[in-house]
């Protein structure tokens, strides 16, 4: 089995302080804390993660930002 690629945003501080995230090889992704990585991982269908991601952009998740 295939090795996943962990990546972060470009976003990111270079503090190890990171959400990453790895397609998996059954279709699945994958998010895990970069200075926990072997501390669990949350995977998501990409029909989750595509609802999250058009959520975040649409903005409904603003008000938790404070």
């Amino acid at each position: 089995m295939p090795v996943p690629r962990w990546r972060t945003s470009s976003y990111s501080q270079d503090k190890g302080a990171c959400v990453e995230m790895a397609a998996f090889p059954d279709g699945t992704i994958g998010v895990r804390d970069s200075k926990d990585p072997v501390g669990g991982t949350l995977t998501f269908t990409r029909a989750e993660m595509d609802a999250w991601l058009k959520g975040c952009k649409a903005g409904e998740f603003d008000d938790l930002l404070g």
